[in-house]
């Protein structure tokens, strides 16, 4: 187990431990390293798609990428100096940069690496403190010069400075927009609140490298409560952080020993710098803690741990060192498997939020949403309206519980609930589309259609508000607008297969049979195995007694839905009237095998029965 010294060809070992202790620590840094870089945090909304394992996940490459490239471009920018401090290779310290470049393209955390690099250069070689003696107060400048020092500080901070450019050139002058339910302390008015939270948040994710227990796929809306006064016994942990990172940093800078002063150092150095941009410090973040931020910074908790591990080996009863290593190890298995096992699914993840964040609207909101796919509306209903009373502006959880209650009918307080929702974000085009639905279906067909015109209004192309208003209008008898708006939606979503079936079957019901034809067979060039629109040309020709290309489509829909009863039947009518009986008898047959109830088959087969039967005798 060591450490490799850029200034100096050579290794620098930790404490000499037993081949038993080696192990030891190296698998437990492994598994720490694992642990912390094993869960991450998720925003779920309205469209979400979670893998079983986020290690392997998709969402979590540009965390994984980022931190290998930081590791990368570290490791070249040490391959600089194989030939000593002082001859030191421009070509690694360009290709450390460029990698430090590819590692922000993944997350803008990688751009640390160079100060990191930078850090390492001014406290490694020497003891600290002399070091910044010499730089500030020595007359001997040269020295610095001469060692290369201020060149390699010179083209690290060049190549940040155009990489951060570069950025603001590319991803725009200024940072995102967040809102207080992402990161409340950011929004406290008073200065002095605001830095206490942040330390309170500092000393969570200390916590969090330390014992990874508490681990949530999301820690906003409420799951971490303000500080607000001096009595919030909560105010001790920032203590702790400081005075435990305050001891650390006074041995990293004075400690006799070079190999604990360089240990602890760059440990500092890889645990404090990489957490950086998500310390409020610089500028706001959108969230309170983030697990994934965690990961690079890992590493310096790691090397500090296992040199703590390594140190008590040889300084205290080494038994004892190593069954309680031995311990947090198993424990830590325990609770990776028992994490991994959460992973598996939607259900067991959000779940197992609710013990850890019971206070957050979006973990109830997300429970809610999985239990509603799943067809367990009842209790999606009860976590959605613990969401809305967590968080009463929350209006994704107002939308979603206004359409379940549409499905059930009860659409006045459906209605209250996306009134609100819209009220709140007035430029919330689902909520408006999904108002005017129950609005039309309480008969309030004047605001329903305003309803529809404000949500195509805030998102231009929405193929499903155009399709709603169509239908609006038809129930109005307004069979030129429903004709407009359902074109509009296919010409915004030429699948849209309801829009065009329908622009068929109100063609059909007004007598523009010829129009009707035309329109089906457009739809089906672009929806060549859609059955229903297959169905309503076959009725149409059907009508102009064209019977032949009526049976064909027909017969193809049934080829790929064979169990609808509706087409069994009208295929029957169709060979009734072209007198192909003994065809229309064995149709009729199967449509009332498949739903008895279904109307006019039953009479439309008495009557063929009847007409066969007079045939007979005919014929005898």
């Amino acid at each position: 187990c060591v450490i490799w010294d850029p200034y100096w060809d050579h290794h620098i070992p930790l404490p000499k431990l037993g081949p038993l202790h080696s192990r030891l620590v190296t698998a437990f840094v492994a598994l720490i390293c694992f642990i912390n870089s094993y869960d991450g945090d998720f925003v779920f909304d309205d469209s979400e798609a979670i893998i079983n394992n986020k290690v392997a996940g998709i969402v979590g490459r540009a965390d994984l990428l980022c931190a290998l490239f930081f590791q990368l471009s570290f490791m070249v920018y040490c391959k600089a100096f194989q030939g000593g401090d002082k001859k030191f290779s421009v070509l690694w310290i360009f290709s450390s940069i460029l990698l430090c470049a590819v590692a922000m393209l993944c997350k803008e955390q990688g751009i640390t690496v160079l100060v990191s690099e930078n850090m390492v250069s001014l406290f490694w070689p020497k003891r600290s403190l002399d070091l910044v003696s010499t730089f500030f107060f020595s007359t001997q400048i040269g020295g610095l010069v001469s060692s290369g020092l201020l060149m390699r500080l010179a083209l690290l901070f060049l190549g940040g400075s155009f990489l951060l450019y570069a950025r603001w050139r590319i991803m725009g002058t200024g940072p995102p927009s967040f809102t207080e339910v992402d990161n409340p302390a950011s929004f406290a008015e008073n200065v002095i609140l605001r830095i206490v939270n942040y330390n309170y948040y500092y000393s969570l994710n200390a916590w969090l490298l330390l014992c990874p227990w508490w681990l949530c796929f999301d820690w906003s809306m409420g799951c971490v409560p303000l500080i607000k006064s001096a009595t919030d016994w909560r105010i001790v942990w920032p203590l702790l952080l400081w005075c435990c990172l305050m001891g650390l940093v006074y041995q990293a800078l004075c400690s006799q020993d070079s190999n604990k002063r360089r240990t602890l150092t760059f440990g500092l150095v890889l645990l404090v710098i990489p957490f950086l941009p998500a310390s409020n410090l610089f500028f706001r973040v959108g969230f309170v803690i983030a697990e994934r931020v965690l990961y690079i910074s890992s590493a310096g908790y790691c090397l500090i741990l296992a040199y703590t591990v390594g140190y008590c080996s040889c300084n205290w009863k080494k038994h004892k060192v190593s069954a309680a290593t031995l311990t947090l190890l198993c424990v830590n298995v325990a609770r990776s498997a028992q994490r991994s096992q959460h992973w598996r699914s939607e259900q067991s993840l959000f779940t197992s939020a609710l013990s850890v964040c019971p206070l957050n609207a979006k973990v109830h909101y997300n429970v809610g949403k999985n239990l509603a796919d799943r067809g367990n509306q009842s209790a999606a209903i009860k976590y959605y309206r613990e969401a809305v009373r967590l968080h009463p502006k929350y209006v994704h959880a107002m939308n979603n519980l206004g359409n379940i209650l549409k499905e059930r009918n009860e659409l006045k307080e459906a209605e209250e609930l996306l009134s609100s929702a819209v009220h709140i974000q007035p430029d919330f085009a689902a909520a408006w589309m999904n108002l005017g639905i129950v609005q039309n279906s309480l008969k309030k067909f004047d605001e329903a259609e305003q309803s529809y015109w404000n949500a195509i209004r805030f998102r231009k192309k929405y193929p499903d508000c155009y399709y709603n208003l169509g239908r609006l209008y038809a129930d109005l008898n307004r069979s030129i607008d429903a004709l407009n708006t359902w074109r509009n939606a296919t010409m915004l979503k030429p699948d849209h297969s309801l829009a065009w079936n329908n622009m068929v079957i109100l063609l059909d019901n007004t007598g523009n049979l010829a129009q009707a034809e035309l329109i089906g067979k457009e739809a089906l060039k672009i929806l060549p195995k859609d059955h229903t629109i297959m169905f309503s040309l076959a009725n149409v020709l059907g009508k102009q007694e064209k019977y032949k290309e009526s049976e064909g489509f027909f017969l193809n829909a049934l080829k790929i839905n064979p169990n609808v009863a509706s087409c069994h039947g009208n295929l029957a009518v169709l060979y009734h009237r072209w007198g192909k009986l003994d065809l229309a008898k064995r149709h009729y047959e199967l449509s009332l095998r498949l739903d008895p109830s279904a109307p006019g088959t039953k009479e439309n087969y008495n009557m063929l029965k009847r007409k066969l039967k007079q045939r007979q005798r005919t014929v005898g």
